[in-house]
């Protein structure tokens, strides 16, 4: 079960690996582009590459849908990024239980957005967690954990592709160790969960008047989507590629571009310098900041937020 790209490796290892795919399951199409086109989700593009049966239903948990997966008679049902809340009444079809790939170290960043949480705020490093899925969100027993480092600079976009990349052969190790008996459950410590609700629109508005490394992280933890962003002279501008280039420097006038270089816009914050490397104007390409600036005049001084 999985729909976006994130899931597609754990699919490819599965039959890699010579698992018996009996189904898979993914969101429903859905309209995408300008044309509004109903677009198949990668996760099916792949299985239907592979001739693996392919069921879509509008509520995995419904009763008819548990009835024509209970006769398909599945030893255990793997969840990677899926997309639904997922019902007892389906979670106990398989001998084996569900199993769901996680992308961080729960009990930590629980939820949606557990990527984009751990760069927006700083965190050095993150992994990947298989568990047993009960009701709740992202609470049940931990089977396999494996860490992974958050590198200096890196955007969500950057760390969700290397933490897709691992998932597969992780997912392949999870399994292997649950039919050998190398793997028991061990529950979470739910007083010391932290959560990773979706990301919103409302949040991508840059406020100028915090640090660089707090902004800093902003732009790379909504890179590439859904872009962070800021105004000026009556447009939304979006930010992508930030990094520090003044941690300390004080007496400063948040959002004020300091300085135009050949890698990108510095601007000033409440303390310290952000430099910006790529943007995107509305309804353009994203560029990197010098080409964007040989059509669009942004001037040292000028000031962004206002």
């Amino acid at each position: 079960m999985g729909t976006p790209d994130f899931a597609v490796p754990s699919l490819k290892s599965l039959v890699e690996h010579g698992h018996n795919v009996l189904s898979v399951i993914t969101q429903p199409d859905k309209p995408k582009g300008r044309g509004r086109k109903m677009t198949p989700s990668p996760v099916k593009q792949l299985a239907i590459d592979y001739g693996i049966d392919v069921l879509q239903p509008e509520k995995a948990s419904g009763r008819e849908f548990c009835e024509l997966i209970r006769g398909k008679e599945p030893d255990v049902i793997i969840v990677v990024a899926f997309g639904q809340i997922l019902k007892n009444e389906f979670l106990d079809i398989p001998e084996f239980g569900a199993i769901n790939i996680h992308a961080s170290l729960l009990p930590n960043y629980r939820g949606a957005a557990p990527v984009h949480w751990a760069v927006m705020n700083s965190e050095e490093k993150t992994g990947l967690t298989a568990m047993k899925i009960d009701e709740n969100l992202d609470s049940g027993p931990i089977l396999l954990q494996e860490e992974v480092p958050i590198f200096s600079g890196e955007t969500a976009g950057a760390l969700y592709e290397r933490l897709a990349a691992l998932s597969g052969e992780f997912l392949i190790k999870t399994l292997k160790g649950m039919a050998e008996g190398n793997i028991s459950e061990k529950a979470q410590d739910h007083a010391k969960a932290t959560y990773a609700p979706k990301i919103g629109r409302k949040m991508a508005l840059i406020n100028w008047d915090q640090p660089a490394n707090k902004i800093s992280a902003l732009i790379r933890a909504l890179d590439p989507w859904p872009g962070a962003f800021t105004t000026f002279q009556g447009k939304e501008i979006k930010l992508f590629l930030s990094s520090v280039m003044d941690e300390n420097k004080p007496d400063l006038t948040p959002g004020r571009v300091f300085g135009k270089l050949d890698e990108g816009i510095a601007v000033e914050t409440a303390k310290g310098i952000v430099l910006v490397k790529e943007l995107q104007m509305p309804g353009k390409k994203r560029l990197a900041a010098k080409d964007l600036l040989l059509g669009f005049q942004i001037d040292e001084g000028a000031v962004f937020g206002i």
